[in-house]
């Protein structure tokens, strides 16, 4: 489990292939303090890491994970926000993100608003609903907040810190973002549906 709050940024190193696999070998000054078989947040995705060398660990992806998120499109020198795993005695500063990445989204825009940024996106075959004005939502792993969502979009609000400690603010029109909605609400959806289906609901 993780909480959104992005702890250090790394930088590819390396991408190796080995069947459906993908190797990245990341650089970051969290990678001194990380263990072998760990649990670390890169991007929003859940990774293990299975080797550390000095100054770099590496994780692996399978095919879902590539296809799932936007992590089939990292590169060299790509740009990655971290965070490890919450511990049990942490606070819960931002909110619940567990590291499965439902979908991608589009950032359609990027506007500076006297010192912060506002930025805005279009869910492209999402489930838009479980966007809740003022709810929580992780976008490349950091836990933000939803505004005015609508018509398959929205936008959210980004404080100096995020935009100068995350990969947020490398971002442009027409990339895309990977998106974990909030657990709560996707497990309320999910509950609604079942009884809308059995009928309860007439």
């Amino acid at each position: 489990m993780f909480t959104g709050i992005i702890e250090s940024v790394g930088k590819v190193l390396n991408i190796r292939d080995e069947g459906a696999n993908r190797h990245f070998t990341v650089t970051s000054a969290l990678s001194e303090e990380l263990k072998v078989d760990q649990s670390v947040c890169h991007d929003g995705v859940c990774l293990t890491v299975v080797e550390l060398g000095t100054g770099w660990h590496r994780v692996t992806a399978v095919s879902e994970t590539l296809g799932r998120s936007t992590l089939g499109n990292w590169k060299t020198g790509s740009k990655v926000n971290l965070e490890r795993s919450m511990r049990s005695d942490g606070r819960l500063d931002g909110h619940i993100v567990q590291g499965h990445v439902d979908a991608t989204v589009i950032c359609e825009a990027v506007e500076e608003n006297n010192g912060s940024w506002h930025l805005h996106f279009y869910c492209e075959n999402t489930p838009e609903h479980l966007l809740v004005d003022k709810g929580s939502v992780c976008l490349n792993g950091v836990s933000l907040t939803v505004i005015k969502p609508e018509n398959k979009r929205f936008s959210v609000a980004i404080i100096p810190y995020t935009w100068e400690n995350t990969n947020l603010s490398d971002l442009h029109p027409g990339q895309k973002v990977n998106i974990e909605f909030d657990i709560l609400g996707k497990y309320i959806a999910r509950h609604l549906a079942a009884y809308a289906n059995a009928g309860q609901f007439t």
